[in-house]
């Protein structure tokens, strides 16, 4: 056997070679007992980022037109910290963002299923740190959701 093979090529990566050689991952949320399509799977990192977006330009515009009043120094941490209060209260009280509304998902606790507002507030917390958010797992979790025992489904 080449040992291209083994490896797996730069383009497919080491999980691609795992698959080739006999390797079962299943598919992302199937050691949570989530679905693999549909209502209550896995959200796709596309979707999660494009809830982020708009989550962030709309804290970013409520910074930048109700607190600094025009674009400064300044205008970054307010919005982040209006992006805290804001992720922390809608996803403590309905489970979802206006982002992750617009965008069709929900972050949900493992256990009970509904998030309790101590966890939605070390979700954000951890997520306005940016860094626990980049760290995902097999599943498609970040540290974040994976710290607060919650996950990101869509609805």
């Amino acid at each position: 056997m080449d040992k291209r093979e083994v490896i797996g090529s730069w383009l497919s990566g080491p999980r691609a070679a795992a698959e080739d050689a006999g390797v079962d991952f299943g598919y992302r949320g199937e050691q949570l007992g989530l679905p693999e399509e549909g209502p209550g799977s896995i959200a796709r990192p596309g979707r999660r980022l494009g809830a982020l977006a708009v989550d962030w330009g709309l804290c970013l515009l409520i910074a930048y037109g109700l607190i600094t009043h025009g674009y400064d120094r300044s205008t970054g941490n307010w919005a982040l910290l209006v992006f805290f209060v804001l992720g922390a209260l809608t996803v403590g009280t309905v489970g979802f963002t206006p982002g992750k509304r617009l965008f069709g998902l929900r972050v949900v606790a493992l256990d009970t299923g509904r998030v309790q507002p101590l966890r939605a507030l070390l979700r954000t917390a951890l997520l306005c740190l940016a860094v626990p958010a980049l760290i995902w797992d097999r599943d498609g979790r970040g540290l974040h959701d994976r710290l607060a025992r919650t996950v990101e489904v869509r609805i």
